[in-house]
């Protein structure tokens, strides 16, 4: 008969009880030497703290929340990995996270309001004190779910009249509308809009382009979008598709700077002088649009900002500073134009 494959035996977790028990001590003594320093003597934390370390010991952080009501966890849920905007976003959400206890876990959406309602529904099973989600768009389920919980909730990066909770970001169509109207100023009459994914934030900004291309009496005949990711080689490709079916392009608005900078290569690849045959801008400011040449145009976004200022209202309404509101709180925290370079010379 064949032998059965070995298993390794499962260690078990190491318990209060085990370190009281090493230490000839009750449960209680530990428990505060771990968790309420200042009720032992400083002997006794520094032999606790050591025979936790010698053993191993970690801390049940759900067993914790339980008794106290909060878990110290806060979710933050993102529809891409790669893309630096979110990235910044999270950088500017975790130091001061951090820095009051709270730890931050990311779930990722792949833009999709079907996986951000089962991450959601993960995240508050396990108790989360808060939930900072990207974008406006949520399942009825997801709505109903964040409503029963009871959860803080920041949604960032666009305009929100009425949020779940709280929102901060920018009013993404008056962004989208301020870059044309730059454009147009500078003399441009056949101006371009390429846009990628097509996810709610590049609705507004291509509804920003159309407001000012139609105040301005102008044709927005001129627009190609796509529902496949936003990339350098998807610029190159949909600006070369622009270039061949209106050869009168005098401007190209993109929905993402790395649109802009394919769109830059391509102009590059053909040789046409940018911005002194095409202007061209992009959208977020990112740092790749400092290291082209020329730089590229774009409308600048305060992402880590809004990271920032989401952790402060997250925190404020955690600690009981901040009450909700019927309609939500929504604060704009705006965005300002890069308009040299491959705009304007």
């Amino acid at each position: 008969m064949p032998s059965q494959p070995h298993k390794a035996p499962r260690l078990k977790r190491v318990t209060l009880a085990d370190i009281a028990a090493r230490l000839g001590v009750t449960k209680v003594t530990v428990s505060r030497a771990l968790n309420q320093p200042e009720k032992v003597s400083a002997a006794m934390r520094e032999r606790v703290t050591e025979c936790a370390r010698e053993l191993g010991y970690m801390p049940n952080r759900q067993a914790g929340s339980l008794a106290s009501g909060h878990s110290r966890l806060i979710a933050l849920l993102i529809p891409s990995l790669s893309n630096a905007v979110f990235s910044e976003l999270h950088r500017g959400l975790e130091a001061p996270l951090a820095a009051a206890g709270y730890q931050l876990l990311i779930g990722h959406t792949g833009y999709s309001m079907q996986e951000e309602e089962r991450l959601i529904e993960t995240w508050l099973s396990f108790g989360i004190d808060g939930l900072v989600l990207c974008g406006s768009r949520h399942s009825p389920r997801t709505r109903e779910m964040i409503a029963r919980s009871g959860c803080a909730v920041v949604e960032c990066m666009e305009k929100r009249e009425t949020p779940l909770d709280m929102a901060v970001g920018l009013d993404q169509h008056a962004a989208g509308r301020a870059m044309t109207e730059a454009m147009i100023a500078l003399g441009h009459r056949h101006i371009g809009f390429l846009g990628a994914r097509m996810d709610r934030r590049v609705e507004q900004r291509l509804g920003g382009w159309r407001a000012a291309m139609e105040a301005a009496g102008l044709s927005q005949q001129a627009l190609l979008t796509t529902d496949a990711p936003s990339s350098v080689r998807m610029g190159g490709k949909l600006l070369d598709e622009m270039l061949t079916r209106w050869p009168e392009t005098q401007a190209v608005f993109c929905c993402n700077d790395d649109l802009a900078a394919g769109g830059l290569f391509e102009c590059q690849r053909r040789g046409l002088s940018v911005p002194d045959q095409l202007a061209l801008a992009g959208f977020n400011g990112l740092e790749m649009t400092r290291g082209t040449w020329p730089p590229l145009a774009s409308v600048v976004t305060p992402r880590r900002e809004i990271g920032e200022r989401a952790a402060t209202l997250l925190l404020a309404r955690l600690n009981g500073d901040l009450d909700a509101t019927p309609h939500g709180l929504w604060e704009d925290l705006g965005f300002s134009l890069q308009t040299g370079g491959s705009l304007a010379p």
